[in-house]
């Protein structure tokens, strides 16, 4: 029977639970240090503080990674890696009492020297329990036996890249046969049996212990169907990769049925479906607000729009979304009626090199930017709207509809679409959004298009929901100077 290994944070239970337990210990011996030596989970008082304690660390543990490649940290990380897990566990149990209104019914010299003493106790902790592991794994060999089917000269680079994987501590390389090539082609000393595919191999597969076949697949050579049906009829475990999906320019792969296909996905950023309702109930929350706002700013914008220059307050465009789905995009209309018709003639104006993005610095098509401060900057109602990013409020709708998201890419007009690289075409992978990299990053200073283009790849592919979060409060704070919007 073939054991799944743990995904994701379960991955790393044993420290998980050390960690739950040594926050534990951490508590009693604060509680003996400031109170006495005595049982404090008898008092309610008390007790309640501890239950606290643990509710805030587990749900650190659930929505953060603050275990992630710990078995490849250093001493210097990982006290640092402490450090932030505890402030986590601070404020979610802040955030906790505040909430409960139970603030005053805890002891902040308690809570605090726990979690004090936990930064050095949980290091320690952590620390002795990844010398257990790596030290298990360069004794002698225990876990699960693994043998490899390949061709000599991908021998070499495979076990390398098995031995010194975190993901491989539980398994070791007990033989290789070979698919082409002889044992000479293979430059490294393996203490390890090398033969090549024949009868005899296929009689030590089942003579001998072994737990799993890996067969790695060269792109220039085929894999004997009846050497398959073989090893599954035996009924061990078989990994089958191709040498080709392995390279490092390839995006993440799992498998996945398409129909009545078993498939290998790759893309920018797989996300899972809690997460993704997470994002999408965060745009439906901040869509329905959003729009309300919106109605509240018509009351007020519709009239100056409409005096200065007469015509519809909303102004929609055709806009690429997801994957390439036209949409209408919805703005408050901060141009003149022509602006459209006027575009062409100043396109050797555009700040964006290369004519993918279009950015015009005191643009002669928003109404009113014709009248000008004192320092001859244009300060007509259009360009308030523009510089208070008002115009961009009906964009809520378009979340709500679920054409864009709270946190995204900018979406190109068809024509900047057109003109598109494939490498630029990565960008569109995710749902345009209200605000997103570009927008808080300078966006006015930004005007190499190829780095508009890194800040959105660097989004999608590091996506969380806690970057989303982030990057909406950081654009509240850019609106409200008046950063990077022109």
């Amino acid at each position: 029977m073939n054991q799944k290994p743990l995904q994701g944070v379960f991955k790393h239970i044993d420290f998980i639970v050390l960690d739950v337990i040594t926050l534990q210990v951490c508590f009693l011996l604060a509680y003996w240090f400031i109170v006495g030596f005595q049982n404090p989970y008898r008092i309610d008082y008390y007790q309640f503080q501890a239950e606290i304690l643990v509710l805030s660390q587990l749900l650190v543990i659930s929505f953060s990674q603050g275990y992630k490649n710990i078995l490849k940290r250093g001493h210097l990380e990982e006290i640092f890696s402490v450090f932030r897990y505890t402030i986590g566990i601070l404020i979610v149990a802040v955030v906790i009492l505040f909430l409960t209104h139970q603030t005053i019914n805890v002891s902040r010299m308690l809570i605090g020297t726990t979690l004090a003493l936990f930064v050095f106790i949980g290091f320690a902790v952590r620390t002795a329990n990844k010398r257990r592991i790596l030290g298990a794994k360069k004794g002698k060999k225990i876990g699960n036996s693994l043998v490899l089917i390949t061709t000599s000269d991908l021998v070499d680079e495979a076990i390398e890249k098995l031995t010194e994987s975190v993901s491989f501590q539980n398994h070791f390389v007990s033989g290789v046969i070979l698919l082409s090539g002889s044992k000479e082609d293979i430059k490294g000393d393996h203490d390890i049996p090398i033969i090549p595919l024949d009868e005899d191999a296929i009689k030590r597969l089942r003579s001998t212990w072994v737990d799993e076949v890996l067969i790695l697949q060269p792109s220039d050579t085929v894999i004997d169907r009846d050497l398959l049906n073989t090893i599954t009829d035996m009924g061990i475990t078989v990994h089958f990769t191709l040498a080709l999906l392995n390279d490092d320019s390839w995006p993440p792969l799992e498998m996945r049925k398409l129909g009545e296909y078993k498939v290998l996905t790759s893309g920018m950023k797989s996300i899972s479906f809690g997460e993704a309702f997470a994002k999408r109930a965060m745009d439906i929350l901040g869509g329905i607000v959003g729009c309300i706002i919106t109605g509240i700013l018509f009351i007020f914008v519709a009239p100056a729009i409409y005096i200065k220059s007469p015509g519809p307050i909303f102004f929609k465009q055709d806009r690429i979304g997801k994957n390439g789905k036209v949409f209408k995009m919805y703005k408050f209309r901060s141009m003149y009626m022509d602006a459209e018709a006027r575009k062409a003639a100043l396109m050797e104006q555009n700040k964006i090199e290369g004519g993918l993005m279009f950015k015009l610095e005191d643009d002669p098509r928003i109404i009113g930017s014709e009248k000008k401060d004192k320092n001859g900057k244009p300060k007509g109602i259009g360009n308030f709207i523009r510089n208070t990013s008002i115009d961009e409020f009906p964009q809520f709708f378009n979340v709500l509809k679920g054409d864009m998201s709270l946190v995204g890419t900018r979406p190109p007009t068809l024509d900047e679409f057109e003109m598109y690289d494939d490498h630029h075409r990565a960008r569109m992978t995710t749902k345009p959004g209200i605000t997103g990299m570009w927008q808080v990053s300078g966006r006015s200073e930004i005007t190499d298009f190829e780095e508009v283009v890194r800040l959105d790849r660097w989004y999608i592919e590091n996506w969380s929901l806690a970057l989303d979060i982030k990057i909406l409060l950081k654009t509240v704070y850019v609106v409200f100077a008046r950063k990077g919007a022109e």
